[in-house]
């Protein structure tokens, strides 16, 4: 039986202040610093699963649903969805809370691809991943079709370029 990993034991969260200095001139924050904090905690997810190293390989998507504001907290949660040979994809989800009205909302859901890397930054082969909630099985059920489409965009991509 191959080795096979819990999506929980990637399940990385990280909270942060929306501070002014990270806002535009509508007072929300920079697109540019949620992809930081998204590939950051992307990052960290993909490392608990390889147990190693990874870089990243692509931002799949990213959903800007609701903006969040200056005084706004963000909660960036992360988890390993599907495994490929030596790739790992992330879902990234982040939530933002005024707590002066107690409102929530989603603010940005992300996919992440990460490929683990050994000590001399050659792609190394992961574990694969099991899902334990309901909408952690319909992430894991529709991996294969994200992948299939990362490819298909990386062959056009190939063709573009020649």
């Amino acid at each position: 039986m191959e080795n096979v990993l819990p999506m929980s034991q990637s399940r990385t969260i990280q909270t942060r202040l929306v501070l002014p200095p990270d806002t535009n001139h509508h007072h929300s924050i920079f697109g540019g610093r949620v992809l930081a904090y998204i590939d950051e905690v992307a990052a960290i997810a993909a490392m608990k699963h390889a147990q190693g190293e990874v870089v990243t390989a692509s931002i799949d998507s990213v959903d800007f649903v609701s903006p969040a504001y200056a005084g706004d907290v963000l909660e960036i949660e992360a988890f390993v969805t599907s495994t490929g040979r030596t790739s790992i994809e992330v879902y990234v989800r982040v939530v933002s809370r005024n707590l002066k009205t107690k409102t929530k909302r989603l603010t940005t859901e992300s996919f992440v691809t990460m490929v683990a890397i050994d000590e001399e930054g050659n792609p190394m082969e992961v574990a694969g991943v099991t899902p334990e909630s309901e909408f952690e099985k319909h992430l894991f059920e529709t991996g294969p079709q994200r992948q299939q489409q990362r490819k298909e965009k990386r062959v056009l991509s190939k063709k573009r370029r020649s």
